[in-house]
């Protein structure tokens, strides 16, 4: 008999079925796990998650459990889910494209006023700096290698953030 074959899944699927690796999750878990774990690199909403949960029990990668409380449902990765995310793993390409509204914003920013360039400016700051201390801290926990890696990543590239907004001119 030859091996079952793997559904093949997209990245925001992939995700889903990355955590679910943990143990069985609602959605509001699954969307709270992936800000934790990896929001600051690859964003899922809360609408994608809920989008995905039944295409994935469709498809067997997933198995629903019973409605809970206020409707809530835990899912449980199956072993089609195992190999479909196996194969989603080691079937990616080398590289991807980084999307961020900020720096979309920054590359236009020459049509803002200065109070308004100070503002976007002053925000971002804000943001990555305090998304700076949460990144070291949480690098500085990290015991597996393959996390380790990713945390140093996130610390890496929030400092570019930064290094970005400082070069945007004041005028």
């Amino acid at each position: 008999m030859p091996p079952a074959r793997a559904t093949p899944v997209n990245a925001t699927a992939a995700a889903l079925l990355g955590l679910l690796h943990d143990g069985p999750m609602s959605g509001g878990e699954l969307v709270a796990a992936a800000g934790e774990r990896f929001g600051s690199f690859f964003a899922v909403t809360r609408s994608q998650v809920y989008r995905e949960l039944p295409v994935l029990a469709a498809a067997g990668l997933l198995k629903p459990g019973r409605p809970g409380p206020r409707a809530s449902q835990r899912y449980q990765i199956t072993a089609a889910g195992r190999r479909s995310f196996a194969a989603w793993l080691t079937s990616g390409a080398a590289s991807d494209a980084v999307r961020s509204p900020l720096v979309l914003r920054l590359l236009h920013a020459g049509s803002l006023t200065p109070k308004q360039r100070a503002g976007l400016v002053g925000a971002g700051r804000e943001a990555y700096a305090e998304r700076l201390t949460a990144a070291k801290a949480a690098a500085k926990g990290e015991d597996d290698p393959y996390r380790r890696a990713v945390a140093d990543f996130v610390v890496a590239h929030t400092r570019a953030m930064l290094r970005l907004l400082d070069a945007v001119p004041d005028v």
